[in-house]
């Protein structure tokens, strides 16, 4: 649950973003505690991916602020870089670089970005596919690991970079079924370790056992945000009331 004398990590405010004429972000607000799991849902162009996006950078946000961790997001360079060390992102296609093994993936941040050794670069990759339970693909491909295997290569890559922060956009939606649960497993783990997550997806069952707060977006604007109990059990809004009876079994 929000905790109100936690330290604020992300505060976003008035926030606008558009494409060309087109609104897509309106009046965001938004602060995030350390520690906090927020899971963000709703249906598909409601801007959720956008906002978790402006959050490092990836994409731009028009009016309003941003800040995270004390640094507000500015077209400084300076801070986007040190912003991006801090804050991980887990895509839903991994991003994972194919003609290099996995472990090569890895230490490429912590030697290019943080100028670790080769050495401690492979020790800390090491430790984290160890983590997410796949060390034994570490001299593999990523065309030759499944989904699943590919998206905990792509969560350990981020742990690598020790962020304070992750960001994950719908990090289940390209796999398939019998996949989804050993990625989800790995988030559960790093909820429960205190990491500071938001979280884009479909997957309620996972925002019930590990969010803190669920917030549901829709046309651009955040409709409704609460407990997952109330959220599931009572939502107060008739859209969010339309979609949960759309996604939920």
């Amino acid at each position: 649950m929000e905790n109100s004398d936690s330290e604020i990590i992300i505060q976003i405010t008035n926030m606008h973003k558009w494409f060309g004429d087109f609104h897509v972000l309106k009046d965001i607000n938004l602060a995030v505690h350390k520690g906090e799991r927020i899971v963000v849902c709703g249906p598909s162009g409601s801007g959720k991916s956008t906002m978790i996006r402006c959050i490092n950078r990836l994409e731009e946000h028009e009016r309003g602020r941003i800040v995270v961790d004390d640094i507000e997001i500015t077209n400084d360079m300076k801070n986007i870089d040190q912003i991006r060390a801090e804050v991980g992102m887990v895509f839903q296609q991994f991003n994972l670089f194919p003609h290099m093994t996995i472990l090569e993936n890895l230490t490429l941040g912590p030697k290019w970005v943080q100028k670790h050794s080769a050495n401690e670069s492979e020790d800390l990759a090491m430790k984290y596919l160890k983590r997410v339970r796949i060390v034994e693909q570490a001299h593999k491909y990523p065309g030759q690991l499944s989904g699943g295997q590919q998206q905990r290569a792509a969560i350990a890559r981020s742990l690598c970079m020790h962020p304070k922060v992750l960001l994950f956009d719908e990090p289940t939606s390209a796999l398939d079924p019998e996949m989804v649960k050993e990625v989800l497993d790995v988030m559960i783990s790093l909820a429960e370790e205190g990491m500071t997550m938001i979280v884009v997806t479909h997957e309620m069952g996972f925002a019930k056992q590990v969010a803190d707060r669920v917030i549901f977006m829709d046309e651009g604007q955040i409709i409704e945000e609460n407990i997952p109990h109330i959220f599931f059990n009572d939502p107060h809004h008739e859209r969010t009331r339309l979609f949960l009876k759309q996604i939920l079994p």
